[in-house]
């Protein structure tokens, strides 16, 4: 059977698979509080929600779910960040079980790794430096969250944050003190701040451009092209996207927040856009120019081959390249030194179309299933498709059908809506006939 299923399809309905298997976990009486049945969409949003690390959630992740019912929702972000295909191949590599060619080639379809060398070793580094970064954030984070919660509590918190965190998933437990208050009560916390965003970045930045650090540490003019172009990207994004949010928000949000506050704040939430999800700040509160910025900076999302979701930095870059070249009408699009090919521009043009097109229809299909107020949708749908998780609490408001709308919106964004597309339509052979071209006006 998994013979004649392509790499795509394996991927696609693997994580099909394991929202189904969360979803029934979740259902269990045990995963909830007493007195707070879960029905069957509710844990299905949930199950979605964690395996595709985005965040939305229809019920206080905090006061309604039990100890359990927080674990498998931790357990799904970690498989769901990390991609079940890299958690499976350790598993066998550890094993000492060869791995096939068909294996070695999911394994590369799953990380985005342009090469079926040193696979194997490639899967361990990245299992050891997820739990080597995970671990150091959990015992950043540690220090305020033992002080403010005791040391069983505390600890539990820094390990769940610190996981939601790299796999850029956006779960948190903070509803303890106020229900979906998530990280409010630390905006002023520079330590929280700063070890949340670290966490953030390393987890969506990608798993080749760790690799190319690792090897070539700082000197960066080794770096590959696809390396550069992420880190030059998220650099231009993260800092970008903060002067823009203070400029907007300065006589606006921040008017009544010290200086130094409304920097640090700008900057998470420049950096928590780019499909974390967590929030310092009142979403609802945002100003207009702030949520464009926001659904922006959602809709780029992280890298590939890592654990946030988005049309990713280089897709970004290399449609911003060719639409610059063809301005300044040159044959080629060129960066950093570099020439793209021709599969690379059409590839980003599709992603891009794919994804603006489900947005629009999702935006039209709830816009007439209810009535809404059109900022806060536009928020939840791009915060879906990126896979981000940030909401003004639309989210609960949402009919049933409007629920499973976001549902295959956050199923798309993490699998990649070009990926599902094919995981159904694809086919082996190339159709035999060739029509004739002929030209058409454009423009």
């Amino acid at each position: 059977m998994l013979k004649k299923l392509t790499n795509v399809q394996i991927i696609a309905f693997g994580f099909l698979l394991l929202v189904l298997l969360g979803t029934a976990l979740l259902m269990l009486p045990f995963s909830s509080v007493p007195n707070e049945p879960t029905s069957v969409l509710t844990a299905l949003f949930t199950s979605v929600s964690a395996t595709c690390v985005t965040g939305l959630v229809l019920v206080d992740t905090a006061t309604h779910w039990t100890l359990f019912g927080q674990i498998v929702i931790l357990l799904l972000i970690q498989i769901g960040g990390l991609g079940f295909i890299t958690i499976a191949t350790v598993f066998l590599s550890f094993a000492r079980k060869n791995l096939g060619l068909k294996n070695r080639s999911l394994m590369a379809e799953s990380i985005n790794a342009t090469s079926l060398a040193g696979l194997k070793i490639l899967t361990k580094r990245i299992l050891l430096g997820t739990l080597m970064i995970e671990g150091s954030g959990a015992a950043f984070l540690c220090i305020p969250f033992i002080k403010d919660f005791g040391w069983g509590s505390g600890i539990y918190y820094a390990v769940f944050h610190s996981v939601s965190a790299f796999c850029n998933a956006g779960f948190d437990l903070m509803g303890i003190r106020s229900r979906f208050a998530s990280f409010t009560d630390y905006a002023d916390h520079w330590g929280v701040n700063l070890v949340l965003m670290a966490l953030i970045i390393i987890g969506g930045i990608g798993f080749a451009v760790w690799e190319d650090v690792r090897i070539h540490k700082w000197k960066i003019k080794r770096y590959t092209l696809h390396s550069k172009i992420v880190l030059l990207v998220s650099f231009i994004l993260t800092f970008g996207g903060a002067a823009l949010f203070y400029l907007f928000e300065r006589n606006h949000l921040f008017a009544d927040i010290s200086i130094g506050g409304g920097i640090l704040r700008s900057l998470f939430q420049s950096v928590t856009c780019r499909t974390a999800g967590f929030n310092t700040i009142d979403l609802s509160g945002l100003s207009v120019p702030s949520v464009f910025l926001s659904c922006l900076l959602m809709l780029i999302g992280g890298s590939p081959g890592s654990t946030a979701g988005g049309i990713k930095t280089t897709t970004f870059a290399v449609m911003f390249i060719f639409l610059f070249t063809a301005l300044r009408a040159r044959k080629r699009p060129q960066l950093l030194g570099r020439s793209l090919n021709d599969a690379a521009v059409k590839k980003a043009a599709n992603i891009i179309t794919f994804n603006i097109s489900l947005i629009v229809i999702s935006l039209l299909l709830i816009s007439f299933l209810q009535p809404v107020s059109f900022s806060d949708l536009l928020l939840e749908i791009f915060s879906a498709m990126g896979t981000v998780g940030m909401s003004t609490g639309f989210t609960r408001m949402l009919s049933p059908i409007a629920k499973c709308i976001v549902i295959v919106l956050m199923f798309c964004g993490r699998v990649g809506s070009v990926t599902l597309a094919s995981a159904f339509l694809e086919k082996r052979a190339e159709p035999k006939i060739a029509y004739p071209t002929e030209e058409i006006s454009l423009g």
